[in-house]
C-alpha cells in the first residue's frame, strides 16, 4: 500500500545527486578578476594576447592565482582587490597603448571559485542583484545630431526615387548636413518638385534660391519633425539596448532615459561586464551602397586618384579599398532577422539576412536595375565602416532572404550576426560614464537575507519536530530539499537573486510547509477516525494532494501575475516566488511520501506512526502515536 516502485527511488535520487551539485557553487563565493576581451571584430584574443599579458603581469610582480584563455576572452583570477586594481592598470597600459583606438576591453570582474570539475558540469552560481552583489552601471550619450543627419541622408534617397518616379527632371541633388539641396534648370519644374515636397515630405521645409543659371531647392527638417526624430532615436535605441541585453542572457537590467539624450544601464550581477561593455558600446549598423565602377573610381583603388565625388573609401576584411557611393540603398532598419550559417556550396560561414517588406521591394528594383555591377556591404562599428563583401550582382535578388559572406570565421559570423539581430542603433552612442558599483545595502544584507532564510528555516524544522514527531523530522528533511532543489533551479537558470528575491525565498518556506501540515493533520484525522496506521498514512496523503493543489495553483496564479506585469524588485520576487511554488509541490508531496514509504512502507503489521498527540474531540482524551 504504502511502497513506491523502484524507479520513484531512482527519480529522488536523480534529483538529490542534480540538485546537490547545481546548487553547489553558490557556496564556494567569488574571486576578483580582471577579464580581457576583443572590442574590434578583426582582432582576436588567441594565444599571442595571452602571452601579452602573462608578460604585462611578470612586469608589474603580480602573481595571479589563474590565467585561463576561455572562449573569446582571458580570465586573470587574483587574490586581493589590491591586486585586481594593479593587474588592470598593467594590463591596459600593455594591451591599448592608444586609448583613442583600443583593440581591447580590460574589465574588472568577478569569477566563481567552483572547481573545475563542477564548471566542466556548467554548474554555475546564482547572480546576485544591485543590492546583494552590485553590477555595472553605464551612462551613454545619444549623439542626436547624427541622428539627424542618418535621417536627411535616408530622406536624400528617399527625393531622388520619387522625383525619378515622377519624371522630374533635375540638375543634382546633394546632401550639406541635415539639409537637402535640389538644382533644376527652370522655375516650372521646382514648381512641380515643390509640389511634391509638400504632398510626401512633410518632415521638411523648403526654400528656393538662385544658383547661378540654375534654380535650388534647399529642403530642411522642420523642428517639430527633429525633435520627433530625436526621440524616437532615443526610443529605439533603448529598444535596442534591451534586445542586446536579452541576447548577453542579464536577468532584470535596468535601462532608463535620463535627460533629452543619454541614457543609463545597470547590469545586476552580470558576471562577463567585458563583454557587456562591448556589445552595448559597440555601435554597429549595417548600409547596403552600390560600389563606384567609374574609371576615377578604380584610380583611386590603386592609389594613382582621388575619390570622385559623391564616393567614399572603405576597406575589406583583406585589407583591400573599395570606392563606394554615398547613397545609402538599405540600412539595418530593414533588417527583420540576422543568423549565422554556411554556404551550401563553398561551406564558408556567412551571415543570413531577412528583409522587411521596403527593404524587399527595393533591394529586388536595385538588383534588377544594376545586374552586372558590384554592391557593396557595409559595417560600422564607433562610426568607422568596413566592408563585409562586395559582390557583382549576377540576377534579380528577389523574396527579402540575402546571404552576406566575405572571409569570415564562425566566430565573427555569429558575432556580427548578434549586432544586427539586435537592432539597429538609430543614432551612435558612447559610453561617457562607466562605473563598476558595490552593493547599494551592503554586505550586511546578505547575511541578514540568509540569517533570515536560515533560523526561518530552524525555527520551523524545531516547531514541526516538536509537534509532530517523527512526521516532523520527515517534514523537514523534505523542506530542506526544497530549499535545496530552489537554489540548484536558480542557479540553473542563472536567474538574479534579489534581496526581495530572498524575502520570497523566506515565504517559500512557510508555503512549502504548509502542505506537509495538511498531510499530517490528515493522516491524524484518519487515526483518530480508527484507521489502521498504514490505511491513515495512504489516505492522508490521496486526500490531502487535491487541497495541496488547489492551494498552490491559486498562490501560482497570483506570482504569475506579479511576474507579468511587475518589474525591478516585484519581478525578482515573483521569479523566486513562482519557481519555490513548483518545487515546494514536488518535494512536500513526492519527496516526503518517498521518505515516509522508505521508513514504514516495509512494515506489514505497522501498529502506530510517530506523528504526535492525537486528541479525541469527542471523550477530550488524547492517543500518544508513536
Amino acid at each position: 500500500m504504502n511502497r513506491y516502485p523502484v524507479w520513484k527511488y531512482v527519480v529522488i535520487l536523480i534529483a538529490m545527486v542534480v540538485a546537490g551539485l547545481y546548487a553547489l557553487p553558490n557556496f564556494f563565493g567569488e574571486s576578483p578578476a580582471v577579464q580581457v576581451s576583443s572590442i574590434k571584430t578583426l582582432v582576436k584574443v588567441d594565444a599571442s594576447t595571452l602571452a601579452q599579458v602573462e608578460a604585462a603581469l611578470t612586469s608589474a610582480a603580480i602573481e595571479p592565482d589563474q590565467v585561463v584563455l576561455e572562449g573569446a576572452s582571458i580570465k586573470i583570477r587574483l587574490s586581493t582587490t589590491d591586486a585586481q586594481l594593479k593587474a588592470k592598470d598593467a594590463i591596459q597600459k600593455a594591451l591599448v597603448p592608444d586609448p583613442a583606438n583600443p583593440n581591447f576591453v580590460v574589465a574588472l570582474n568577478l569569477v566563481s571559485r567552483s572547481p573545475a570539475w563542477l564548471t566542466a558540469l556548467h554548474a554555475s552560481p546564482m547572480y546576485l542583484g544591485l543590492d546583494l552583489r552590485g553590477g555595472v552601471h553605464f551612462m551613454l550619450q545619444v549623439d542626436m545630431q547624427a541622428a539627424l543627419t542618418k535621417r536627411a541622408e535616408s530622406l536624400a534617397g528617399d527625393v531622388r526615387t520619387t522625383l525619378r518616379e515622377k519624371n522630374i527632371r533635375h540638375s543634382g541633388i546633394s546632401r550639406e548636413g541635415q539639409t537637402i539641396e535640389v538644382k533644376f534648370r527652370d522655375t516650372a519644374t521646382m514648381a512641380a518638385a515643390q509640389a511634391v515636397f509638400q504632398d510626401q515630405f512633410t518632415d521638411l521645409q523648403t526654400v528656393e534660391t538662385a544658383d547661378g543659371t540654375d534654380f535650388k531647392l534647399t529642403a530642411s527638417i522642420k523642428s517639430d519633425a527633429a525633435r520627433r526624430i530625436q526621440d524616437q532615436a532615443l526610443k529605439q535605441n533603448i529598444t535596442t539596448l534591451h534586445n542586446r541585453i536579452n541576447e548577453l542572457g542579464v536577468a532584470e537590467p535596468v535601462i532608463q532615459q535620463q535627460g533629452l539624450d543619454r541614457i543609463v544601464v545597470q547590469l545586476p550581477g552580470v558576471q562577463d561586464t567585458a563583454k557587456a561593455k562591448d556589445i552595448l558600446g559597440r555601435t554597429a549598423t549595417l548600409e547596403v551602397r552600390m560600389v563606384d565602377e567609374s574609371a576615377e573610381a578604380r584610380a583611386a583603388e590603386a592609389g594613382t586618384g582621388m575619390v570622385p565625388l559623391g564616393s567614399e573609401r572603405y576597406l575589406e576584411r583583406d585589407g583591400q579599398p573599395v570606392i563606394v557611393k554615398k547613397q545609402v540603398i538599405l540600412t539595418g532598419e530593414n533588417l527583420t532577422d540576422a543568423q549565422p550559417g554556411f554556404d551550401g556550396q563553398t561551406q564558408e560561414p556567412t551571415v543570413n539576412l531577412n528583409l522587411d517588406a521596403k527593404g524587399t521591394r527595393i533591394f529586388r528594383d536595385v538588383t534588377r536595375e544594376n545586374v552586372g555591377k558590384r554592391m557593396a556591404i557595409l559595417l560600422f562599428e564607433k562610426g568607422k565602416g568596413e566592408v563585409v563583401t562586395a559582390p557583382v550582382i549576377r540576377d534579380e535578388i528577389g523574396g527579402g532572404r540575402v546571404q552576406i559572406s566575405g572571409r569570415m570565421t564562425t566566430m565573427e559570423a555569429n558575432d556580427t550576426s548578434l549586432l544586427l539581430r539586435s537592432g539597429s542603433l538609430a543614432a551612435p552612442m558612447e559610453i561617457i560614464e562607466e562605473t563598476t558599483i558595490g552593493p547599494s545595502l551592503g554586505a550586511e544584507n546578505i547575511a541578514k537575507g540568509f540569517n533570515s532564510v536560515t533560523w526561518g528555516f530552524l525555527a520551523v524544522a524545531v516547531f514541526m519536530c516538536l509537534y509532530y514527531m517523527l512526521f516532523g523530522v520527515f517534514s523537514s528533511v523534505a523542506l530542506a530539499f526544497n530549499l535545496l532543489l530552489l537554489v540548484a533551479v536558480l542557479s540553473m537558470l542563472q536567474a538574479t537573486l534579489t534581496l526581495p528575491g530572498m524575502a520570497a525565498m523566506a515565504l517559500v518556506l512557510g508555503m512549502a510547509i504548509d502542505a506537509n501540515v495538511l498531510i499530517n493533520e490528515r493522516i491524524r484525522e484518519e487515526l483518530r477516525g480508527g484507521a489502521s496506521a498504514q490505511a491513515a498514512i495512504h489516505t492522508g496523503y490521496e486526500r490531502a494532494w487535491a487541497t495541496i493543489f488547489d492551494s498552490n495553483i491559486t498562490t501560482l496564479i497570483a506570482g504569475l501575475a506579479l511576474l507579468a506585469f511587475g518589474s525591478g524588485p516585484v519581478r525578482g520576487f515573483a521569479v523566486v516566488h513562482c519557481l519555490g511554488i513548483m518545487t515546494s509541490m514536488f518535494s512536500g508531496v513526492f519527496f516526503s511520501r518517498g521518505v515516509v514509504n522508505f521508513w514504514y512502507g516495509r512494515r506489514n503489521r505497522l501498529k502506530t506512526v510517530s506523528i504526535g498527540t492525537i486528541w479525541r474531540p469527542d471523550s477530550g482524551t488524547a492517543i500518544k502515536a508513536k
